[in-house]
Order: structure tokens, then sequence, then C-alpha cells
């Protein structure tokens, strides 16, 4: 694929006259979504007063309202609204979610309540474990879930905060529906939902979901192309029995976006930069390739003879990845003898950098889990019991090549130098296997009309291994194994104090693991290192049929590794934990519908700060890349003259965030943008059409939006720059 340098020509940029007549005709996509109403399908639940909890909470059928945990639910209808198509755009929709090395034509990564989420452990797709090292599409989810706090209850092994859950379409009858989506500069979208019912009163369904998209976003030389087809199938085997299969493959190729960094000692101005350039724009530059193949089937199957409520599930699920991981690294200056020539974690004061050149090609990985759960519900004494139990095992293999990670040649930020490639020198990779056991039992006990008592177990049995490759063919290198065993316990308590306002309370433990690189330099290579972590919260949700709201407070507190020591010669570094990274906040969401109108708002306050570290200047600082506060904010306007027309408005704000790890004073400033835009639905003939508008960024805002420090280096990423997108989706 050639890679196109044309700069966006300045009659694309919307001109204020042009943004005049846009705020006057919308009022913006809105961050979050409204409540349900006449006019308007629910697209977000905040404290689920009649939504279920999230089916990985694994509490059945009981209401968010009355979990004793906090939630997100998005759902088609506003990511459409949103114009959201990747995961790095969830942090529009919800306070708690942050930008953790979130680039343009890369693996998105994304924070809850402050902790980066662990692509291979965090992530769930129908309640099952997936890798999310790669690029997912949502054209065939019907709605994403995100469960907050300390997730021990859900998952052997994840990084605290939260996990994220991807719910595929089912089929749901005859269905005919069509989409064709355009953004700023030149993406298209073109994608079709399909469904159809067979059989003796439509006992087999069939669900079918294609996408094909030109992607061209705002940021020049970031051209390249996404497709995803997915199957789903529901046979009702008899009406106790339920057969479900789904398959889904998808391709994206396109040069990732690469971030800018400190100027020296201060972070740059944006009379500097160019928020539209990419700098991995070189010649010798290749695109990311990634691709995704997974299937799982499940039978579900009600024990109508152990009484009403029993059910047993057995759910398998695979998945297989492929990709070519490539870049242009700006990176700190360095001369020919890899020798940094000053602070290597940054750019020169002068905006000039180094480039390496990366390359990972061929990296397969597989994920395996089947998982068989029986849950019922009894009544012992006079304590009502819903509970769950069941065994998960998973399987994750990752299979890498020797790989590139070599000096090019000189860059700057202002674009204009083209560097020679590299020498491609071949360094040794790493392959890892990982096998894990989980036993789980959840309970939910209600005492009265008043009091309920939740409880969870969950221990897990993990095999690890890992082995570096050989880049001079004798074979691999330095094989490492461990074992361990963990049990993560879960409890909480709630009260309904009225039929629309309940209390809680609940602890729970997580964990994690890391291993030292089996590297010469390591003391302790191949040593593998647990990371607890911890979580109290305490809660109020309250729902009416127009307003809900939730109030939350939190205190996590997760282990930290680090190397310690010199690390630049053989037995010089050892790593371990590093004392805690402590996040107590309070997260606030209200959504209140009335009239024509629906107002929704989510804010967290976050104290974060390093404890117990044996570096110096660690303790007591904020981590890198952890905002204070945030804001997301929405409106709804449905004007009652122009059925089926509803204007939407959102800001969304964030604090500042800290950069260096071990410099709390060298931050990027906060910022805030305005987002607008409208849906028109109305009946043409046979077809109901939906058209969407909107203007993202709307004052063309000029911010640094996150600032991971990553691979020993600082980065910057900047907000994405104004941007206009239009669709039109029909059902037929």
């Amino acid at each position: 694929m050639a890679i196109s340098r044309s700069s966006v020509p300045r009659s694309s940029v919307l001109r204020p006259s042009v943004l005049a007549v846009a705020a006057g005709w919308c009022l913006a996509t809105s961050l979050a979504t409204p409540l349900a109403s006449a006019q308007s399908v629910s697209t977000v639940t905040i404290t689920g007063r009649s939504a279920a909890a999230p089916a990985l909470a694994g509490f059945g059928d009981v209401p968010l309202a009355r979990s004793p945990l906090q939630a997100s639910v998005f759902s088609t209808q506003l990511l459409a609204d949103q114009g959201i198509a990747t995961l790095g755009a969830l942090t529009r929709l919800d306070a708690s979610v942050g930008d953790a090395y979130n680039a343009e034509g890369y693996i998105a990564n994304l924070s809850a309540r402050g902790y980066a989420l662990d692509n291979r452990f965090n992530y769930r797709r129908d309640g099952l474990p997936i890798n999310a090292e790669t690029a997912i599409g949502l054209d065939n989810k019907d709605r994403i879930e995100l469960l907050k706090g300390t997730s021990g209850i859900q998952a052997g092994t994840s990084a605290p905060g939260g996990l994220v859950n991807l719910v595929v379409k089912r089929p749901a009858g005859t269905l005919r529906n069509a989409r064709v989506e355009w953004r700023e500069k030149g993406s298209l979208l073109g994608a079709v939902d399909l469904g159809q019912s067979f059989g003796p009163d439509g006992a087999i369904g069939v669900r079918l979901n294609v996408a094909a998209e030109r992607l061209d976003p705002v940021y020049r030389d970031t051209r390249g192309q996404r497709s995803l087809a997915a199957l789903a199938l529901d046979w009702q085997l008899n009406p106790d029995s339920v057969l479900q299969f789904e398959a889904e493959t998808s391709r994206q190729r396109q040069p990732s976006l690469a971030g800018y960094s400190l100027l020296g000692d201060r972070v740059p101005n944006f009379d500097e930069i160019d928020v539209r350039r990419n700098l991995n724009a070189q010649p010798w530059a290749q695109p990311v390739e990634l691709q995704g193949d997974t299937a799982s089937v499940r039978w579900q199957h009600q024990l109508r003879s152990l009484g009403e409520g029993w059910r047993i599930t057995a759910q398998a699920m695979t998945q297989r990845l492929k990709n070519d991981d490539r870049t242009a690294f700006p990176y700190g200056v360095y001369d020919a003898n890899y020798e940094c020539s000053a602070t290597c974690d940054r750019f020169a004061p002068d905006g000039s950098f180094t480039y390496w050149e990366y390359i990972s090609d061929n990296e397969r990985r597989s994920s395996d889990a089947l998982a068989l759960t029986l849950a019922g519900q009894l009544r012992t004494g006079g304590v009502d019991h819903a509970f769950e139990t069941g065994v998960l095992q998973t399987r994750y293999q990752a299979r890498l090549q020797d790989q590139v990670f070599d000096i090019a040649g000189p860059g700057n930020i202002s674009g204009g130098v083209q560097s020679p490639p590299s020498s491609r020198f071949l360094d040794a990779n790493t392959s890892r296997d990982e096998r894990s056991t989980e036993l789980f039992l959840r309970d939910a006990m209600r005492i009265g009309n008043t009091w309920q008592l939740w409880a969870g177990l969950r221990h897990v049995r993990m095999d690890r291994s890992s082995v570096r490759t050989s880049v001079d063919g004798s074979g691999s290198l330095r094989a490492t194994d461990f074992d361990r065993s963990e049990t993560t316990p879960w409890l909480a308590a709630s009260a309904q104090l009225s039929p629309k306002t309940m209390v809680y309370a609940s602890w729970g433990k997580g964990l994690e693991t890391d291993v030292a690189p089996n590297r010469p330099r390591y003391r302790n290579a191949g040593a593998s290192l647990a990371l607890d972590s911890r979580q109290v919260e305490v809660g109020l949700k309250h729902g009416t049929d127009q307003v809900e709201a939730a109030l939350t407070l939190f205190d996590i507190d997760r282990g930290v590794t680090a190397d310690i020591g010199a690390c630049s010669a053989v037995d010089s570094c050892e790593r371990r934990v590093d004392g805690s990274a402590r996040h107590r906040g309070i997260e606030a969401a209200w959504a209140q519908s009335f009239a024509a109108w629906t107002l929704q708002g989510s804010a967290m306050l976050l104290q974060a700060e390093r404890r117990g570290s044996l570096e110096p200047g660690i303790n007591g600082q904020r981590p890198v890349n952890v905002p204070r506060t945030s804001l997301r904010v929405g409106t709804e306007y449905r004007p009652a003259a122009l059925p089926g027309l509803a204007l939407q408005a959102g800001l969304s704000a964030e604090s500042d965030r800290v950069v260096l790890p071990y410099d709390s004073t060298v931050r990027i400033g906060g910022w805030s943008r305005l987002d607008l835009g409208l849906r028109w639905r109305h009946q043409a003939g046979p077809a109901s059409l939906v058209w969407r508008l909107a203007v993202d960024n709307v004052t063309d805002r000029r911010a640094w939006k996150e600032s991971p420090y990553q691979f020993g280096h600082a980065y910057l990423y900047p907000l994405a720059p104004r941007t206009v997108r239009a669709s039109v989706q029909g059902t037929f």
C-alpha cells in the first residue's frame, strides 16, 4: 500500500461561519447515553434500575440497581451516535475510563480508575477471556459492558480497575440493516447486518455481519483499510436447551501514529508542532497489520427437575491472532554507537531525535477457553440463595520470531528529515505459554426485604513458561517456567433503604503476575512475582422514572514491579515488587429525563500515589498518565415540532497528567472538548432510516490528551483535531 504524504488542504478545515451553522443546527455528540424515554431508546445504564447486571458479574438476572458493584453498559445506538468504531474511543463514554498509550492505527490501550488494563487478561467476549492485542471491530457487537473495581471475583489474574466484556449480536428474527459512514478526511465504511429465522417456530436463527472500511483519518500518512465478517447461529433444541455458535474474522492494515515527547525539560507548545503530522512517516516505515479469528460455542440447559431457575452452561472459545508490528520509533538522541548523547527518554530541546526501526513480523498468539457453570436458586432457613459455581480453563500461547529494534537515523518534529533505514540487526524475542485452571463460587444471599449478603471465592492454578528465540539458528535460549496457586475472595453487603435507593459496601482481592525478563543482566531472570491488589468500595444508588444516580467511594492498592540496580551489565539488575500504587477516589454518575430533554453526566476525582518504593523520588508521586479529575457531560433534546429529531451536545474534560515517573512537576495541562451532533429517525416507505451528523472537537481545541511512559521513554499524544462525520443507517 502506498503511503500518502499529502497534507490536508485548508479548505477542508471548518471555518467559524460553518461552525456557527453547525452549532445552530445540532447540539452535539453526547458523551454518555440518555435514559429510556418515550422518544428515545436507552443506550447506557448508570445504576441500571431496569437492566440486568453484566453476565460476567455472576449474579444472574439481578438488576444493576440491586447489585453491589458499578458498571456501565454501552449499546449499539450509543456507539453509533458517538461514531465509535474502536475500543480506544470508549474514553468518551465514562469518566472512569482513560487513555493508556492509545495510538491511531495500533492496539487500543485503556485504563480504568487510573490503572492500565492488561490486554491479555482484562477483556472478555460473552464472558470468556480473550486477548485484546489486536484491532477489535465493533460491527458485530450488541453492547460493551464495563465492570468496575477489583476483578478478582471475575478473573483469576487481571489488572485492577475494571473488566471489559464484548457481547456479540445474536439472531433476532428477520433483520435487514445497512449502514454507510463517512468521516473526515476520507474514511468510508460500509456495513450490513442481516438476520433470518428458519425451521418450525423459528427454532434456528442466523445473523450475518459484514463490514469494510477505507481508513483515512485526519492524521496524515495513516491511510489503511479494515474488514470484518461474522456469523452467529442460535438453535433452540427444545424448550429447555439452546445451542449457540458464533465466528468472526477481521483484518486491519494501517500505519500507526507515533507519539511526540518532551523537548528537553519542557512540554512542546502547539505552535511548534502539527497535530496532524505522523512522525512515523518515513520511506522505509511499514504499516501495522492485525489479523484475528475467533469462534465460540455455548450450550445452555434448564434443569427444571431441580426447580425453577436452575441451569447448566458449557461454553468454549478459541482465538487466533497474527500481528505484523512495525513502526519508525522516534526516540531520544543517540549516536551511531548506540550511545545516548543527552537524556534518553525524550527529544532534544531543538526537536531533534533518533529513529529506531522496529519490525516484529508474524507474531502469532492463540487463546483457548473452556467453562462449565452451574447456577440456581434455593432457600435455607430464612435465606434465599442465588449462586453460581464452575470451572474455567484457559490456555495462551505466543510464538514470536526474532525482531528488529535497531537504530536508524536522525529525525525532527518538523517532519522535514528523511532518515536512512537501520541495518536491521536481529534481536531475540520471547515466546510464552500460559495455562490456568480456575474454580469459582458466588452466592447472593437475601435476608428479608432489606438486607443482602454477597460472597465470592476464586481459586486459580497458573502455569507459566517462556523461552528466548535465537538469532543464530542454534535454537531456543534461557527457558524459564513457574507455577503458582492463589485464592481471591470477595465480600459485600447491601441494604435496600427504599424501593428506589440502595447502599452497599464491598471488599475484594485481585492478582497479577510478572516475570523477571530472562536476560543476562537480571540476577533473578525468570523469577515469578505476584502483584496483589485489594479494594474497598462503598456506594449509593438511586433510581426513579425520571432520575438515576450513583455515588461511589473506592480505595484500591496494587503492587508495582520495578528494575532495581544499574541494569547496564550482567547481574546488575533485579526485577522485584517495589511498593504499590494506591488509588483512592470518588465516582459520581447522574442522568435525568424530563419532557423533551435528557441530561447525563459522570465524574471522577482520583487521588493516586506511589508508596513503599526503594527508588529515590518515587514515593508520594502521582503515577504517570493519570488525571486527578475527569468529567463527561451530555444532553439530548428532542423537539416536539420535529418528530424523530434528536439534537445532542457533549462536554469532555480532564485535569493535568504527570509525564515522568520520578518528577511530578513536569505535566501536560488539563483540557476540555465540545462535541455537537444530531440524529434524525424517519420512515421512508418500507425503510426506517437513521441519519447522523456530528462535529467532534468543535472549537478545534489543541491539547495533549495523554502522557504514557512506555519502553523507557516519555510519549505525548495530542487531542484529535476537529473532525466531521456523517452516516445513514437503514432497516428494511
